[in-house]
């Protein structure tokens, strides 16, 4: 069975997850490139079987048609690029996403790096969102994640300044 496709760009099919990623997924988030920008404590992926775990964990959680972790397909590579998030933030008191505050995220690849996929993606979730309903949408990122800041100003994000609020680190946080 083919994997949903959530949303197209004009270079990217954003998707749900397929078994067959979990190599790209072990590639991508075995890397301390990558997985250093990643949680109140970052570490990298140990093993390829952690690969399908957090590949089923994300295709439930895009059971959901407005919120998802979905794969960033590269039409030109026939590659998956990267992950693309829209997702409801914790609430900051006990975790939940009782708030209603929603984030988009993107987390990609050395190899896609620096060739505008990451805004395409980006841009691509926060438009889904809007046409979902969303009326506003957050990004958060480490405040020397050079990258992904670039990444926000391009969408055109308002700078909210550092935060605390949410998954225990000071991050730089964006509204859109």
């Amino acid at each position: 069975m083919e994997p949903k496709v959530v949303y197209e760009t004009d270079r990217l099919l954003v998707r749900d997850w397929a078994p067959a990623d979990g190599d790209r997924v072990f590639d991508i988030y075995r890397r301390w490139e990558v997985a250093r920008w990643l949680g109140a404590d970052p570490k990298v992926m140990a093993d390829r079987d952690t690969a399908n775990r957090v590949i089923d964990r994300w295709n439930e959680r895009n059971q959901d048609p407005t919120y998802g972790v979905w794969a960033v397909h590269e039409r030109a590579t026939d590659t998956v690029a990267g992950t693309v998030l829209l997702v409801p933030l914790p609430d900051p008191s006990d975790g939940t996403a009782a708030r209603g505050e929603v984030e988009v995220g993107w987390h990609f690849h050395p190899d896609a790096w620096g060739r505008g996929l990451a805004t395409e993606a980006a841009r691509g979730a926060i438009g889904h969102g809007f046409k979902a309903g969303l009326a506003q949408i957050y990004a958060v990122v480490r405040p020397d994640n050079a990258a992904s800041l670039a990444v926000c100003h391009r969408l055109g994000m308002r700078s909210l300044g550092r935060t605390t609020r949410w998954y225990d680190a000071e991050l730089e946080s964006f509204l859109i």
